[in-house]
């Protein structure tokens, strides 16, 4: 009887488990499965293209903001799983570590066939670099060394294929301890004669080591996009396509992509030369006042040197044709307006212009969020506000949104024609000026912050700052990357 209730007992089981197996265990979805966690696994590499933190703690980087909203649009927080390397991201996602990779990742035809991409992001082109002052390759077939690349990598990729299409190849070395910014820092600094890496990599590190130069690209852009693991479960990564294009429809995307790469390559090689030795010469005896300022009127005072540097590479005697003067290149009716004695001394007219800008940042519309206020004020401090708000006019009319800078930025030229600012309050106005200005600054700026992270001296007081040193040429003008500064 016991056996005849056992076996009966195994039957309802197995019915039982049956059932759950057909219908209550239906697999869940991997966006289920985020849901439940709470959570959007994200992997990522630290660098300064993708995912990094300031001295502060903060996290930042195209990556992690534009990965960040998307986990905000669903409800949920990130946990970034950070490794040394792409294909090691890569890898998590293969495993199942992590639900995507956001990590500037290339769609090359090999990833291509074993990742599910999403919608471009933005793009990169490999590239050729070598040290400015020696000898520049004019193509693959003029390098008779092999070329050193990140393994495993799209460049490498592109590398392989281009050096497979020639007789006499070069070959390639396969640098699996050396990224983009490693191979970038021997070149400028002489330990390897060339490279293969990635021109976002290239552009910002060029702005910190001037030597740094391009022999020639490699071949069309790479689009970048987020990676998914492939499969019949597509229920994550059809919202990151919705979202991205989301985002792309709303200028969003543009807006992201300007904040951390909007300012790229407006640095040239003879301007970050002598931007370096300023720092280096001038920017001590100015710092404290910069500082003062800055500190008086809420801003940063990095951000007000570089206001300062853009108008006058911080000298406080420089006078424009039209008789702009002062470090802040302030006018007379300016410096008469804001109760300034003397444009030509260099505190008066730094705390002249500290409260100029902060006047025009107050007086933007509330709904203008940072930080395309600040970038707005400051085309507004060059060619005056009300042709700034002329602009947003303008982008409100064409489609554009007047509260995003990347949407003002593009309208700014049309005050120069007459068919748009005919249309406008206050007409014609050099937009295109301001546009190049403003990209000036935010390049000093990033090279500022850069220099000055991590921090921990005392600021000095302006009786301790050095005297301003002979003018002369520089007797390491040859040789810039021997300059004794944190930028190089």
């Amino acid at each position: 009887m016991r056996r005849r209730a056992t076996g009966a007992a195994l039957v309802v089981l197995g019915c039982a488990v049956a059932v759950l197996l057909t219908t209550c265990s239906q697999r869940v979805s991997l966006y289920e499965q985020a849901m439940a966690a709470g959570v959007l696994r994200v992997a990522t590499v630290n660098r300064a293209i993708t995912y990094y933190e300031s001295a502060s703690g903060d996290k930042d980087g195209f990556d992690y903001r534009l990965a960040t909203d998307f986990a905000d649009s669903l409800g949920l927080s990130v946990q970034w799983l950070v490794l040394p390397s792409t294909p090691l991201a890569l890898d998590a996602v293969a495993d199942g570590s992590a639900d995507f990779a956001a990590a500037g990742i290339a769609i090359s035809p090999e990833r291509d066939r074993a990742f599910a991409f999403t919608a471009p992001l933005r793009e990169f082109t490999p590239q050729i670099i070598y040290r400015r002052g020696t000898r520049r390759p004019r193509g693959l077939d003029d390098i008779d060394t092999p070329i050193p690349v990140p393994a495993d990598t799209a460049v490498m990729h592109r590398l392989a294929a281009q050096l497979a299409t020639l007789d006499d190849a070069p070959g390639l070395r396969a640098m699996a301890e050396a990224d983009d910014e490693t191979l970038s820092y021997q070149v400028a600094q002489g330990e390897i004669d060339l490279a293969a890496v990635r021109s976002d990599i290239v552009a910002i590190n060029r702005r910190y080591y001037p030597k740094l130069a391009v022999a020639f690209n490699l071949g069309e852009p790479l689009p970048v996009a987020w990676a998914f693991a492939p499969g019949d479960d597509a229920s994550l990564y059809n919202r990151a396509i919705g979202f991205i294009e989301r985002q792309r429809k709303s200028t969003e995307l543009a807006r992201v992509r300007d904040r951390y790469f909007g300012q790229l390559g407006r640095l040239g090689y003879v301007g970050s030369r002598q931007f370096s030795r300023d720092v280096e010469r001038k920017l001590p005896r100015y710092r404290p006042m910069f500082e003062a300022a800055a500190e008086a009127q809420g801003l940063d005072w990095r951000l007000l040197a570089a206001v300062g540097y853009q108008e006058s590479h911080w000298d406080p005697d420089a006078r424009s044709p039209t008789g702009v003067r002062g470090l802040m290149m302030l006018t007379r009716d300016t410096a008469r307006y804001l109760n300034i004695a003397n444009r030509r001394d260099a505190r008066q007219s730094i705390d002249g212009g500290a409260r100029y800008l902060r006047e025009q940042i107050d007086r933007l519309p509330d709904e203008i969020p940072e930080p395309d206020r600040t970038w707005m004020a400051l085309a507004a401090y060059n060619l005056g506000l009300g042709h700034l708000l002329d602009a947003r006019k303008l982008t409100e009319q064409l489609g554009g949104d007047p509260n995003r800078w990347v949407d003002v930025r593009k309208n700014l030229p049309l005050l120069t024609q007459s068919q748009w600012h005919s249309k406008t309050r206050h007409g014609y106005a050099r937009g295109h000026e301001a546009v190049t200005y403003v990209g000036n600054i935010r390049t000093y700026f990033d090279i500022l912050a850069w220099v000055t992270e991590g921090e921990t001296d005392p600021v000095p007081r302006i009786a301790d700052a050095p005297p301003e040193p002979e003018t002369g040429k520089d007797p390491q003008e040859d040789n810039p990357l021997d300059i004794d500064s944190p930028i190089f």
